[in-house]
């Protein structure tokens, strides 16, 4: 794997603080640690970021003394940070936040990260003189669109991905089970320089493909059936995605044949609706309006993609009830699929980069179906 470039994750926090009073917010707590890793660099279990016009205070627990003042300075984020004295001890964390918070006037919290019974103890214990604001998707709005350094990061998960498949194909011919070919993907992902994979590998043949979220069984593969494979890599925090749909041998089943050519056909469509300023439901419709035409509309059993960065599913979400709009720098998946019971499942789905003009494919397996 080729050096990855850098990141600007220090330019990240100015444009999370022109967000702030607009979100009726005198400054934010960040609690959800994948935003915290988005805007320090920070990759520990524990802490809190404490965002406000002109200060940054990290707080962590004393697991994390020496990695949060490495890693911090070399995203370049420049923070007081602060270390409670023993592991895992959230209470010694809260402190300092508090301690840090005390001036703050209107103290903004993410909403969807923060439990009820949380926010009563924060009013109550933490931060009694502040007033609490809940707020919503001020860092994932940011998340969205990826710089070069991200980009850069999701296509060599990817590419790994990539070549972890090529790799295990000639598994499937061989009459291997669900769950070794799940393992060897893993495995290859990992042996290329991935740090793991993005998610719960699927592999799923004949009847199982018909689940979209199967998990890989010891049902070994046949000759003739449909094998859904739905992987990814993570690379430096980043992940990937991708499904193809193949079959050992000609498809047995003549209606299995035509759901690859109608899920592929859709998926072409979708690809070609990609583009700046482009509304993600238009994607979602572009996918859905071809499967619904060849009959299958009730067996597209999900939305058409989601957006794929730090997490494998971010926003902007692709899907008929999303409100989102397509920029340049966001990454989607575009994935359409038809499930059913008695013929099998078919899902083909790529990672594409938003660019002004279209897309661009960051997954480049081959969609052959028949494997010989």
């Amino acid at each position: 794997m080729t050096e990855l470039p850098p990141m600007d994750v220090a330019g990240r926090l100015p444009r999370l603080r022109a967000s702030l009073a607009g979100a009726g917010a005198d400054a934010l707590l960040v609690t959800r640690l994948v935003n915290i890793r988005y805007l320090t660099g920070f990759t520990g279990s524990a802490g809190l970021l404490l965002v406000q016009p002109d200060d940054l205070v990290f707080v962590t627990d004393g697991r994390y003394r020496d990695q949060a003042a490495d890693q911090l300075a070399a995203a370049g984020v420049d923070a007081d940070i602060g270390v409670g004295l023993t592991a895992g001890r959230q209470r010694e964390i809260l402190a300092a936040a508090a301690a840090a918070a005390a001036a703050v006037g209107r103290l903004g919290l993410e909403a969807l990260a923060v439990t009820w019974a949380q926010q009563r103890e924060f009013a109550s214990t933490w931060f009694p003189s502040a007033e609490l604001v809940a707020t919503e998707g001020l860092v994932e709005a940011l998340r969205k669109e990826k710089d070069a350094g991200e980009l850069a990061r999701i296509a060599a998960a990817a590419s790994i991905a990539d070549d972890a498949l090529a790799s295990v194909l000639p598994q499937i011919v061989g009459g291997a089970t669900e769950r070794d070919v799940a393992i060897e993907l893993d495995f290859a992902m990992r042996r290329g320089g991935a740090s793991g994979p993005s998610f719960e590998t699927i592999v799923a043949a004949g009847p199982n493909g018909a689940k979209p979220h199967a998990r890989p069984s010891a049902r070994p593969i046949g000759r003739g059936e449909l094998v859904v494979l739905d992987f990814g890599a993570v690379v430096d925090g980043y992940c990937s995605d991708m499904t193809r749909t193949v079959c050992v041998g000609e498809p047995a089943d003549p209606t299995a044949a035509r759901m690859v050519e109608v899920v592929a056909r859709s998926q072409a469509a979708g690809v070609a609706a990609v583009r700046a300023g482009a509304r993600a439901k238009e994607v979602d419709d572009a996918c859905r309006t071809i499967i619904a035409e060849a009959g299958w509309g009730d067996a597209f059993l999900h939305g058409t993609g989601h957006g794929v960065g730090l997490e494998i599913h971010e926003a902007p979400r692709v899907a008929a009830s999303s409100a989102d709009s397509l920029a340049v720098g966001h990454v989607v998946t575009v994935e359409p699929g038809v499930y059913l019971p008695e013929h099998g499942g078919v899902r083909i789905e790529d990672t594409l980069v938003v660019t002004e003009d279209g897309c661009r494919r960051l997954t480049n397996a081959p969609k052959d179906l028949v494997l010989q």
